[in-house]
């Protein structure tokens, strides 16, 4: 049976992401080996904490080069959560390291005027731009929300990349799609009766 497999490098919200999908009904694995992403029918990237250790660690499980070929290669559906989004882009102001660069963009530090804070946290409204339509998206209503932790944001090059938008001290992308390849700064799988349905969404796919 096809399940979808949730990248394990210590990093990220693996099990509510798990969990999150029982609920909805799709099978999922929790790995960290190879054969397992490579048997999966879609991947899932979690991300929680700083951009370069995550990457230190993805690094060091030895799956970038089966993620790249399952992703790059055969199409493969991903999805990358918060900093598992950021990691699909060239690089971080965060860090000094690259990124897996699935994405063309880069991620930037909030640099927000009074009265918004940073790190941007809580529930926030996102909207579906009007040249939107993307299945990763469907049945998301405009001011669907979403729970949100992050102090750095991506900023891709092409603007159509970007599917679902938020609104904190000014716009910035919240979702973006590209091909096969889905990023979300927010969190799905805390974020109730709307992640649930973009989590339907994806494993649909």
């Amino acid at each position: 049976m096809k399940q979808i497999g949730i990248v394990d490098y210590g990093v990220g919200n693996s099990a509510s992401i798990k969990n999150m999908l029982n609920r909805i009904g799709y099978e999922s694995i929790i790995t960290n080996k190879a054969s397992d992403l490579e048997s999966a029918d879609k991947l899932i990237l979690p991300g929680v904490g700083a951009f370069d250790a995550a990457m230190n660690k993805l690094e060091a499980t030895g799956l970038v080069q089966v993620m790249s070929e399952q992703v790059q290669i055969y199409k493969k559906p991903l999805l990358g959560i918060c900093l598992g989004m950021q990691l699909l882009c060239r690089g971080s102001e965060e860090g000094q390291k690259k990124g897996l660069g699935y994405i063309a963009g880069d991620v930037k530090r909030f640099e927000l005027p009074e009265p918004f804070k940073v790190p941007h946290m809580g529930w926030n409204y996102v909207e579906v731009p009007a040249s939107s339509t993307n299945k990763l998206c469907a049945e998301l209503l405009d001011k669907s929300r979403f729970y949100f932790v992050h102090s750095y944001y991506v900023q891709v090059d092409d603007p159509h990349l970007c599917i679902l938008e938020c609104d904190y001290g000014g716009a910035f992308t919240a979702a973006f799609a590209h091909d096969n390849i889905y990023g979300c700064q927010f969190h799905p799988e805390k974020s109730h009766k709307y992640g649930m349905k973009l989590l339907e969404n994806f494993a649909g796919l």
